[in-house]
């Protein structure tokens, strides 16, 4: 637990997803009684400890209570086989999240919202549609439709990456351990993400001595490709904030705004920042500042 002087406690916490536990950190506002909650799901690969704490700290001294998990099968939480990326699973991790928030009781279950950035911001489109007994939920430079996205990669490197996939979905009826594909690499490189700005900035999320495993099972290459979450975002009963990059070189904008425009309660910010961009400087600090007066706006924390 971190106590010092400052305006929140954070706590060491993990809850039950299907077969296995998901590791996550709860951040308590010192001083406040049964806060409202945002819980915070992090991108392709990623984990908490590539900067979700930064948001959350700051959520947490504004009175919101932020509970922070890493997915299954990634960094420290359970699951076998380990660096297995599923879209399924990750949703179920989501909802096994939302249920633990709902059934504390140091925490207002009944003030909940939802967070997620890039690949974890796609999926706060689909959790928000399936919770309609959410208050709110923040899309940061989401992950909005897998067609999209794969163009934005490029024809020759997504036919590239094929065998590999073929190798990997043998490796899973083998019983084998999984065949893995970098998760960000060089421009040019076989990887799920290959822009100019993408290694460099996923390697900018990571804490010194952090140890984290840039890889992924490549079966998840096809379940991606089709995964569009942004369609669900018409379906979204509860204000969601979308923040959107213009510059975006994972996430094309233009097809997110489309979908984020669809949104019957939706608010949509832009800025000039790259994908990667957002967790750091100048970025961060206009981006937490917004997603705090949306927060605060609809979780009404005291």
């Amino acid at each position: 637990m971190i106590a010092d002087s400052k305006p929140y406690t954070r706590h060491d916490v993990s809850f039950t997803s299907g077969d296995a536990g998901c590791a996550a950190w709860l951040y308590l506002p010192a001083g406040v009684r049964n806060p409202p909650v945002v819980i915070l799901g992090h991108g392709l690969g990623a984990i908490r400890e590539m900067r979700l704490d930064a948001f959350a700290e700051r959520f947490a001294a504004a009175g919101i209570a932020a509970f922070a998990f890493t997915y299954r099968h990634f960094g420290d939480s359970g699951g076998q086989p380990r660096q297995l990326l599923s879209i399924k699973r990750q949703l179920a991790d989501w909802d096994a999240a939302i249920a633990h928030i709902q059934g504390r009781d140091d925490v207002d279950g009944g003030r909940v919202a939802v967070w997620g950035s890039s690949f974890g911001g796609g999926h706060s489109i689909t959790v928000a549609a399936r919770h309609p007994e959410l208050l709110a939920a923040v899309s940061q430079c989401p992950f909005t439709d897998g067609l999209a996205s794969a163009r934005a990669l490029g024809v020759v490197a997504s036919l590239r990456i094929l065998p590999v996939v073929a190798r990997d979905l043998a490796a899973k009826v083998r019983g084998a351990d999984p065949v893995t594909v970098p998760l960000a690499g060089p421009p040019g490189t076989l990887a799920l993400m290959n822009a100019p700005d993408a290694l460099p900035g996923y390697q900018a999320l990571i804490p010194p001595g952090e140890s984290f495993v840039n890889a992924a099972a490549a079966r998840v290459v096809p379940t991606i490709a089709m995964y569009r979450p942004g369609r669900s975002a018409k379906k979204v009963a509860m204000p969601i904030l979308f923040c959107v990059s213009e510059h975006d070189t994972v996430t094309p904008p233009e097809q997110t705004l489309r979908y984020a425009s669809s949104a019957p309660y939706g608010e949509i910010r832009t800025y000039e920042a790259g994908h990667f961009a957002f967790y750091l400087g100048e970025p961060f600090e206009q981006l937490v500042t917004d997603q705090l007066e949306f927060l605060t706006r609809h979780l009404q924390p005291l």
